[in-house]
């Protein structure tokens, strides 16, 4: 079989390096999974995304021109994090500003202006006299 760059076939994980797996493809022919190829995001241990004997759907993203080595991805066949929608957090503990058993709070400036006006204007007759 010719293999071409952007195929997606099935193989067999034959062998697992801390580097990536190495998966048969049929027909006595390997390729690579490199770690950073398995899945989308940091990879601590390859073990936890793929074991020995397992099928995996991979695409073909490069082949050596001399050495004719192929290397598999599996991330491309996934579909990538959306890290543009955010996590709605869930609030258990809630913080008020004022006392809502004693209903107070801080009143809007509107409804303490026509105050400070005139505590302003008895304090300018206080200094003026």
């Amino acid at each position: 079989m010719e293999y071409r760059i952007g195929m997606i076939l099935e193989g067999r994980v034959t062998g697992i390096q801390p580097y990536g797996a190495f998966v048969n493809l049929g027909d006595d022919t390997q390729g690579l999974i490199h770690i950073s190829e398995c899945h989308h995001g940091y990879i601590d241990d390859i073990h936890n995304y793929l074991k020995t004997g397992q099928l995996v759907k991979v695409m073909i993203i490069d082949i050596d021109e001399y050495t004719g080595k192929i290397s598999l991805s599996v991330r491309c066949l996934e579909k990538p994090f959306d890290f543009s929608k955010r996590k709605k957090k869930k609030y258990i503990h809630k913080k008020f500003w004022t006392n809502k058993h004693v209903q107070e709070g801080f009143k809007p400036i509107a409804a303490n202006l026509d105050n400070w006006v005139e505590e302003a204007l008895e304090n300018i007759k206080k200094i003026s006299e």
